[in-house]
């Protein structure tokens, strides 16, 4: 499979969508993640990411534009013991509740399908990071639309076990822009992580996406012996 650069990548689209990377740091010594939010209509830009405890929701920036909460206001981001969930909707939710009650991310997600927004049936991605003796694995999530027939439900799971120093998956909601949007397709991609601290691999990650769609970034590094994490929060309409 390809490797990609996190520049080359991002900036190969207008519109991703929403997206999320997962991944170990160059030194083997973190695992890594960022998710993304951008938006083409007032009521999605309108929009920024506010710590949650150990997670972090989106709000709205301005509450008087905000038209619809339906699929905007979230928490994509929660801890649940060793594993971290990340996704781009409520979704979070069900997999921390049910993972909590032993279903696995999988049996979790068979609850679930995409979003209700028609024609587009926006996919729910999902990922999700476990910590154990010293390492980690990870698994991501897409569930879409047949083709966009939203009368037929596609679930693809995607597990990486031992995963490679210094490579990370990266996926996203959408294949392009377009209208109807079409929805992802294939495997998650392979980019490349540079050896980097937090503040350096935001700043790439937040400068490569579209200056005109982007909304909200989040980063976090997780520590693989102690669990300790820290994470950037860049928001554009704080910016």
């Amino acid at each position: 499979m390809e490797i990609k650069t996190i520049a080359n990548e991002l900036n190969s689209l207008a519109y991703h969508g929403r997206g999320i990377i997962i991944g170990k740091s160059a030194d083997g010594k973190k695992a890594i993640t960022a998710y993304f939010i951008m938006g083409r209509s007032e009521n999605s830009r309108n929009r920024i990411f506010v710590e949650d405890g150990e997670g972090i929701r989106t709000q709205a920036f301005d509450e008087s534009k905000m038209v619809d909460p339906h699929l905007i206001i979230y928490a994509p981001v929660r801890v649940l013991g060793n594993k971290t969930i990340v996704t781009n909707g409520d979704q979070t939710d069900t997999l921390y509740k049910l993972m909590d009650k032993q279903m696995t991310f999988e049996q979790a997600l068979r609850t679930r399908e995409f979003e209700d927004d028609c024609p587009n049936f926006t996919p729910r991605i999902s990922g999700i990071i476990r910590l154990e003796n010293g390492d980690m694995n990870y698994a991501m999530s897409i569930l879409k639309s047949a083709e966009g027939d939203g009368s037929s439900c596609q679930r693809y799971t995607f597990a990486y076990t031992n995963p490679l120093a210094g490579k990370a998956k990266f996926i996203h909601t959408y294949k392009c822009d377009g209208n109807p949007l079409p929805s992802y397709e294939g495997e998650p991609k392979t980019l490349e992580l540079p050896d980097c601290d937090i503040d350096a691999l935001t700043d790439l990650i937040w400068k490569n996406l579209n200056q005109d769609n982007k909304v909200s970034l989040f980063v976090r590094y997780i520590d693989l012996q102690s669990g300790k994490y820290e994470s950037r929060i860049v928001n554009k309409n704080e910016a």
